[in-house]
């Protein structure tokens, strides 16, 4: 059973139901079919219609769900060939943005994200997926191979922001976000980015700027976390669903912005309840946005991506 969010409580009151039926007559005494289907539909029509009218501040909570899918699960479930390359070739080696070389769909890739972890000891080891200076050199780096060889570059956005410590800054990290960004506006080769958890600041649009971005149905892309915003506003964190309000992050809003291209759907309730449906919409999603710079040479790709971000906020 997945953890429930606040705003999926009465869902979860109906879930427990089920749990307590199905215990009582596990020895099969007593047949509980009908009261458990009619549980069980309650249940599902109250799933669709909570996620059917989701507030940007419950698409953040959607968006940070623990259980929800990370770069290694998409890497795992999209890439018949993976191989990891480390390191930055001047400090060290970020866990929390990993890439390497891969096949995906027949096509070679280099592939680039952001990676959370999935319990307490691998989110430490991955620090949440905030990455430090040393992790957006290693993506320039890797960026910068995938450019020689022709490699197509795909990049899975899911940070809250890049690493605000003393030792990030001492390092150079608005430097290592400018250069990264930078570094996805020059590629040659086409480069598609999609968010899929949560896009959050510098941190995210480092390894966002390319071709083709696309978003999760209850993903969120924004300049500062709500929290963050309601702090700086309203000097108080506990205004952050009216920042996300006004802050436009949700797919539906950036789409209509011009910020992102295409909305993936996921599954009701969640990319965290389905994964490998989710991650097969995102492989498909991947698979059609290369397919439209199929032919493109790599003045006509540059042009492509300047043109497409030259036009955001244009009226």
């Amino acid at each position: 059973m997945p953890t429930f969010l606040d705003f999926e409580k009465p869902i979860a009151d109906l879930q427990g139901r089920i749990d307590e039926l199905r215990a009582t007559a596990a020895d099969g005494a007593i047949d509980i079919t009908a009261e458990v289907t009619r549980l069980q539909a309650k249940s599902d029509a109250l799933l669709r219609s909570a996620y059917a009218r989701l507030t940007p501040w419950q698409k953040t909570q959607v968006a940070r769900h623990p259980e929800r899918p990370h770069f290694n699960h998409y890497v795992a479930g999209l890439c018949e060939a993976f191989m990891p390359l480390a390191g930055d070739r001047a400090f060290g080696d970020d866990q929390a943005i990993l890439g390497g070389l891969a096949t995906f769909r027949g096509r070679r890739v280099m592939i680039i994200g952001h990676e959370k972890g999935d319990d307490t000891a691998s989110r430490l080891r991955h620090n949440f997926g905030m990455g430090r200076p040393e992790g957006y050199r290693k993506a320039i780096r890797l960026m910068d191979l995938a450019d020689r060889f022709a490699l197509p570059v795909v990049t899975l956005v899911d940070t809250s922001g890049a690493f605000p410590g003393v030792q990030a800054e001492e390092r150079g990290q608005a430097e290592a976000i400018a250069r990264s960004t930078e570094a996805c506006l020059k590629l040659g080769v086409p480069m598609v980015a999609a968010v899929v958890g949560e896009g959050g600041s510098g941190g995210a649009i480092a390894l966002a700027a390319g071709n083709r971005v696309l978003m999760f149905e209850h993903a969120v892309y924004s300049v500062i976390s709500p929290e963050g915003s309601a702090s700086i506003l309203w000097r108080t964190a506990d205004r952050a669903p009216d920042a996300a309000d006004a802050m436009k992050i949700t797919a539906q809003d950036l789409k209509g912005l011009g910020v992102i291209d295409t909305i993936i759907p996921e599954p009701l309730g969640g990319a965290h309840r389905d994964p490998a449906q989710a991650i097969g919409a995102l492989g498909d999603a991947i698979d059609a946005a290369l397919a439209s710079m199929n032919g493109l040479s790599p003045d006509e790709t540059r042009r492509d991506r300047r043109d497409k971000f030259l036009a955001m906020g244009r009226f």
